[in-house]
C-alpha cells in the first residue's frame, strides 16, 4: 500500500493548507500587535469622522460641494476627480501609444526615428518631472484670459485652463436621454443579430439615427464661455492642474504602450501580412484588418498593467495641486481630522477597488478576443 505522502495530490493539498495556516497566524499576529500598540497609545480606530463637517473648499469638482459638507462627501468628490484623470489618461495614452507604435513600424526612416526619439526621451525621464514640466513650462506660458487662444467649437485655452461649451438640458431631458439609451441599445442588438437578413442592418441604422435625434432634442441650448472682467462666465472649465496631470500621465504611459504595440505586431507571423497583400489589400488595410486584430490578443494583458500603473500614478497630481484622493484625503482631511490610519486605509481601498474593476474589465475583454483552442 502506497504511503499518503507519496501521492502528489496529497502533498499539494498539505502544503497549501500549511501555507494558508501560516498566513492566517501571521495576519493574526500583525493585527494583535497593531491593536496592542494602538491601545497603549490610547488611539481608537473609527470611521465616524466621515460624518463631520469638512470646512474647506475643493476648487475643482464634478458634483456640488460646499464647506458645510462632510468628509465623506469629500471622499466622493476626490474619488470622482481621480477617476476622471485616470479615464482621460487611459484614453489619450491608448490613442497616442497606438500612433507611436505604428510609427515605429513605418518604412519611412524619418517617421520611424522620430517615434523612436519620442519613446526613448519620454520613458527615460521621471514621470513626476514631466507632469511638473507641463504645468510650469507649458501651461504657465499660455496667455492670460483676455488674450486666450480661441479653438474651433468655441473653446478657449489660457493660463486659467481650457474652457469648453456645455449643453443646457431641457426639462424633459431625463426621459429623452432614457429613450436615447434604449434606442442605442436596440441599434447595437440589431447589428449584432443581423445575420444574413438585410432588415437588421437597416433597423440598426434607424435606431441609431433615432437615438441621435433624441439626444439633440434633449439639449435646450449650448452655453458658450464669455469673458467677463478677468475670468470666463459660462461653459465648463478644465483646470490647468488636470491638463498637466493628464498630459504627463498619458504621454509617459504612451511610450510604453507604443513598445507593446510594436512588439505585439512584430510577434505576428510575416505570412499573415504577405497573404493579405497578395489578396490586394494595401499596407494600411493589412495592418488594421489583419495584423492588429491578431496582435490585440498579445498586447491586452501588457496594456492592462500600464492602465493600472497610470491609475495609481494619478496620486502624483498632488505635486501640481490637483484635488485627487492623495492631495485631498491623505493631505487636507488627514491633517484636519488627525485620523491617519483611517484616511490611509480609505485611500488604499479606493485605489484597490478602481484597479480591481479595471483588471476585471480588461480580463473579460481579453477572454473575449482570445483564440479558442479546440
Amino acid at each position: 500500500m502506497a504511503l499518503p505522502w507519496r501521492n502528489a495530490t496529497v502533498r499539494r493539498i498539505v502544503f497549501q493548507a500549511a501555507l494558508l495556516a501560516a498566513l492566517a497566524v501571521l495576519g493574526w499576529l500583525v493585527v494583535r500587535n497593531v491593536g496592542e500598540s494602538l491601545a497603549d497609545r490610547r488611539v481608537s480606530v473609527s470611521f465616524a469622522f466621515l460624518l463631520q463637517r469638512a470646512g474647506f473648499d475643493i476648487p475643482f469638482r464634478l458634483i456640488s460641494w460646499t464647506t458645510a459638507d462632510s468628509y465623506g462627501r469629500a471622499l466622493w468628490v476626490c474619488f470622482l476627480n481621480t477617476l476622471l484623470a485616470a479615464a482621460l489618461g487611459i484614453a489619450v495614452s491608448t490613442a497616442l501609444g497606438l500612433l507611436l507604435g505604428i510609427m515605429r513600424l513605418s518604412e519611412n526612416w524619418l517617421v520611424r526615428n522620430v517615434a523612436l526619439g519620442v519613446v526613448e526621451i519620454v520613458r527615460n525621464t521621471p514621470q513626476l518631472l514631466q507632469i511638473v514640466f507641463w504645468y510650469v513650462v507649458v501651461i504657465q506660458s499660455l496667455p492670460a484670459p483676455r488674450a486666450g487662444i480661441h479653438l474651433p467649437g468655441g473653446s478657449i485655452l489660457s493660463v486659467r485652463g481650457l474652457v469648453v461649451p456645455i449643453a443646457v438640458w431641457s426639462p424633459n431631458a431625463p426621459a429623452l436621454l432614457g429613450l436615447a439609451g434604449g434606442a442605442a441599445l436596440a441599434a447595437a442588438l440589431a447589428w449584432r443579430w443581423r445575420g444574413g437578413s438585410p432588415w437588421f442592418p437597416a433597423a440598426s441604422l434607424a435606431a441609431l439615427a433615432g437615438s441621435c435625434g433624441l439626444l439633440v432634442a434633449a439639449v435646450e441650448t449650448i452655453q458658450y464661455p464669455v469673458l467677463r472682467g478677468f475670468n470666463f462666465v459660462g461653459g465648463f472649465t478644465v483646470p490647468p492642474e488636470l491638463i498637466a496631470l493628464v498630459a504627463g500621465l498619458s504621454i509617459y504611459s504612451s511610450a510604453f504602450i507604443a513598445e507593446i504595440v510594436r512588439g505585439s505586431v512584430e510577434g505576428i507571423a510575416r505570412g499573415q501580412g504577405e497573404a493579405a497583400q497578395s489578396l490586394g489589400l494595401s499596407r494600411m488595410q493589412t495592418l488594421f484588418l489583419v495584423v492588429l486584430p491578431q496582435a490585440l490578443r498579445i498586447m491586452v494583458p501588457q496594456v492592462t498593467g500600464q492602465y493600472l500603473n497610470l491609475t495609481k500614478s494619478t496620486s502624483l497630481g498632488a505635486a501640481v495641486a490637483y484635488p485627487e484622493l492623495v492631495q485631498i484625503f491623505a493631505g487636507t482631511v488627514l491633517n484636519q481630522s488627525g485620523r491617519a490610519i483611517e484616511s490611509m486605509v480609505l485611500v488604499m481601498g479606493v485605489f484597490l477597488a478602481i484597479n480591481l474593476v479595471t483588471t476585471a474589465l480588461m480580463d473579460g475583454y481579453n477572454r473575449r478576443v482570445a483564440i479558442v483552442e479546440r
